[in-house]
């Protein structure tokens, strides 16, 4: 019983330092995340790691379906601060289905 808990906590304070240190680095990971597919759209959905119910993850990207090019692909949270004001309003009038 105290390994399984041990184990549990263990992934919950790894999952919580990794969402820390991506708001560290300016990604708006652990909520509503602008995300970019590998075509190049821009949409937001919401990202928390470890946690996901509509894409399988890989890694930092996740294969999900964009709503702007209406297609299956794999997409990445990208920084607001690495976006133009436009690019960003654009991210934020696409969204995709809201569960994580």
């Amino acid at each position: 019983m105290k390994s399984s808990r041990s184990k549990l906590l263990l992934v919950v304070f790894s999952l919580s330092l990794g969402t820390l240190m991506a708001r560290r680095r300016g990604y708006s990971v652990g909520g509503v995340s602008a995300v970019r597919c590998r075509r190049g759209h821009l949409f937001t959905t919401i990202w928390i790691p470890g946690v996901s119910v509509k894409s399988i993850k890989l890694g930092w990207y996740r294969f999900l379906y964009c709503p702007v090019g209406r297609h299956w692909t794999l997409v990445k949270p990208v920084r607001n601060e690495d976006l133009t004001d436009d690019e960003l309003r654009t991210a934020y009038e696409h969204q995709d289905i809201r569960i994580p």
